[in-house]
């Protein structure tokens, strides 16, 4: 069962598709009083809760099959969402999912332990920062993501998007307004600084095809994860995959990686709990 729900987040009302899990709707799930895992996909930048080629929409019911809780949003200015993109620069895109996690925590059948964030691109730098000052979020998911958010995304837009900024206090890039605020952001937030201060689980999966964002990226944020006194970190390359996992074949293996790890933490989780001393 799937609804779309608006979610607030001060002036700003997002669009966000839930989704239950399909061995019960919400009324089931409700009835019965069992909780569920939920996992929160956020998308990257000018990107929408559809994702391109509808790899979050595919995602989220493939989750939803095997017992998760899903929702996807559109952060403000992007897909059916209000204002403008950007507005509020990096620090926003952080407030705004956790606001979702407020959302995802207030449903009844929403286990508060079990919450997991995704993050794709610029989304995964996102997740990441966000985890790192919310102790609400438990598991990571990172796909394909944004390692130095001033560096790639002036790389996504051109260094000419961010000089007119810089220079008239605006520019224009596909039909968005830019002011240098988005940019003074984007270089304030260094998600490599920032991890060490998230204790749970991270899966990291990347293509060696991306041509948007490096394949190394994802070697370094395992090896600085793995340097946390606590939490676990376990990546996927994925051979001829790009930035969107746009091939069936990728989409296949991204998504299927996902949830096969998540169900063997699940079930990890549950066996060292059933051991007594």
């Amino acid at each position: 069962m799937e609804h779309h729900i608006t979610i607030r987040s001060g002036r700003e009302e997002l669009a966000a598709t839930l989704h239950y899990p399909e061995s019960g709707g919400e009324v089931t799930a409700l009835a019965s009083g069992e909780r569920y895992p939920i996992v929160i996909i956020a998308h990257g930048f000018l990107g929408t809760r559809i994702g391109v080629d509808r790899l979050f929409v595919r995602a989220a019911r493939d989750l939803s099959r095997h017992g998760y809780m899903a929702l996807r949003f559109d952060y403000a200015g992007c897909g059916e969402s209000t204002e403008d993109y950007g507005s509020g620069g990096l620090d926003s895109l952080i407030d705004q999912t956790r606001h979702v996690i407020d959302y995802a925590l207030d449903i009844d059948c929403v286990d508060a332990q079990r919450l997991i964030l995704l993050g794709h691109s610029l989304g995964g730098a996102v997740a990441v920062l966000t985890a790192a000052r919310d102790k609400r979020v438990k598991t990571l998911v990172m796909w394909a993501s944004v390692a130095y958010p001033f560096n790639d995304i002036v790389h996504i837009t051109g260094k000419k998007v961010y000089e007119d900024a810089v220079q008239f206090g605006s520019s224009d890039y596909l039909g968005d307004s830019f002011q240098p605020v988005f940019f003074e952001s984007l270089a304030k937030h260094q998600p490599f600084e920032q991890l060490r201060k998230f204790t749970g689980d991270v899966l990291l999966i990347h293509g060696t095809s991306d041509e948007v964002i490096p394949a190394d990226y994802c070697f370094l944020y395992q090896k600085l994860f793995w340097l946390r006194p606590q939490g676990s970190c376990d990546k996927e390359v994925l051979f001829q995959a790009d930035h969107t996992f746009s091939s069936a074949q990728a989409k296949e293996q991204v998504i299927s990686h996902t949830r096969n790890w998540l169900l063997q933490l699940e079930r990890s989780k549950r066996e060292w709990n059933d051991w007594t001393i």
